[in-house]
């Protein structure tokens, strides 16, 4: 960037200063300001790179003091899913579920400022004290960060982009996601008030699974979410979002998950949804479907049996009196339906089980059977049927033709 660029950029900011203007919400009239400041200088397009054309450089100059620099145009690609920084001069994105080198090189400097931006309206920080975030950009998209010494010697930089949307099961099955069979069983699931497991590996498209699983609930619906840092956007008129809270300078005011759920079941939901389970916080969700909340939740797993042997698993890490024998049975008595999801090799998301919970427990495994899977490169029933069949009935829900071969 030429001292010139430098120097119009900083009349910006202090105009921007002066003039009460804000960077984020005022967009339009901070082009107009660069677009001014520029009809008034000699460097557009004298002193611009060979291949910048005026509004590229418009373009540069806002995104310096109203975006995020030269990754803005990243994050407004809609084809980019993720974007990361394993050092200033290896930016990577994500399109497809592929990942790709970009040529965008950045400094030291310019990455920690750029961090330092992302996170000013989280009220989040990152330091040697604290030397992880997480954090959600005012887009919705979620940002974690990993600092020295904790990473070798550069900051490393995750931007999982906001492209979810309010995405409805229509639209997986327009994606290939799901077939509309599966798509209307779900759909029943939700309605009936069952209990369901989102399980899947990183980016396998769990959080838009479960968003779009609960855009299908009746709207008279109050649901609460619970997340480590705000992803899930639904469309129900009655939702409370609640995400936790990293501890003060002073060490004090931390909100983990476990804290969350607590008081979300004192917020009269009729729907309680944890964005994701990984640790004890895994008790006091089974608590709650104990008690007969309808819940959702999501965690990492390889298949849906492996799900349920991690939701047998994570309980027990709330203390020593926390044993097998109250968890596995309280697992297979209140868990309905797991949804297991996949990453597949050409970059698309499929749903590759959906699978039973029966009640029953055989020493310490609990009886599954896959009402859905993936055979022959499409989503096939298998002729089971999924319990509490009187919840079905209650809704008027003909599980035949949902579920039969």
């Amino acid at each position: 960037m030429s001292g010139a660029v430098g120097d119009v950029i900083q009349e910006v900011r202090t105009r921007v200063r002066t003039g009460g203007i804000s960077p984020r919400d005022e967009l339009v009239e901070i082009r107009h300001m660069v677009e001014d400041i520029l009809a008034q200088s000699a460097i557009a397009p004298k002193d611009a790179p060979d291949h910048e054309c005026p509004q590229e450089l418009v373009n540069e100059i806002a995104n310096q003091v109203s975006g995020f620099g030269p990754l803005q145009s990243l994050l407004d690609d809609p084809s980019v899913e993720e974007i990361w920084i394993n050092e200033p001069g290896r930016i990577f994105v994500a399109r497809n579920g592929k990942s790709e080198l970009t040529s965008v090189m950045l400094g030291d400097a310019e990455v920690r400022g750029l961090v330092e931006r992302m996170l000013a309206s989280s009220g989040r920080r990152v330091d040697l004290s604290n030397p992880f975030v997480d954090a959600t950009l005012p887009d919705g998209s979620r940002l974690h960060v990993a600092i020295p010494d904790i990473t070798r010697k550069h900051w490393s930089v995750n931007i999982r982009k906001y492209v979810m949307g309010s995405k409805s099961l229509d639209t997986l099955v327009s994606a290939g996601t799901l077939t509309n069979q599966a798509a209307a069983f779900l759909q029943a699931c939700v309605v009936a008030g069952l209990n369901i497991v989102v399980s899947g590996a990183t980016q396998a498209g769990k959080t838009t699974l479960m968003n779009a699983l609960l855009n299908s609930a009746p709207s008279s619906d109050r649901v609460i979410t619970c997340e480590e840092v705000f992803e899930l956007q639904l469309i129900s008129p009655d939702w409370v979002a609640l995400q936790t809270r990293q501890t003060s300078l002073e060490g004090t005011g931390e909100i983990p998950l476990r804290r969350l759920i607590k008081e979300a079941l004192r917020m009269r939901p009729t729907r309680l949804v944890v964005g994701e389970v990984r640790q004890e916080e895994a008790l006091d969700l089974l608590v709650a479907m104990n008690a007969g909340m309808p819940s959702m939740c999501s965690l990492h797993a390889n298949g849906s049996r492996e799900a349920i042997s991690k939701l047998c698993l994570l309980p027990m890490l709330a203390g020593a009196n926390i044993s097998a024998e109250f968890v596995v049975p309280t697992v297979a008595s209140v868990l309905d339906i797991v949804v297991h999801i996949a990453l597949q090799p050409d970059g698309t998301r499929r749903v590759q089980q959906i699978t039973n919970v029966t009640g029953r427990v055989e020493g310490n495994s609990i009886e599954m059977g896959d009402v859905f899977t993936f055979q022959n490169g499409s989503l096939q029933p298998q002729g089971v049927f999924p319990g509490k069949l009187e919840r079905f009935q209650a809704n008027g829900i003909d599980l035949a033709s949902l579920v039969g071969v």
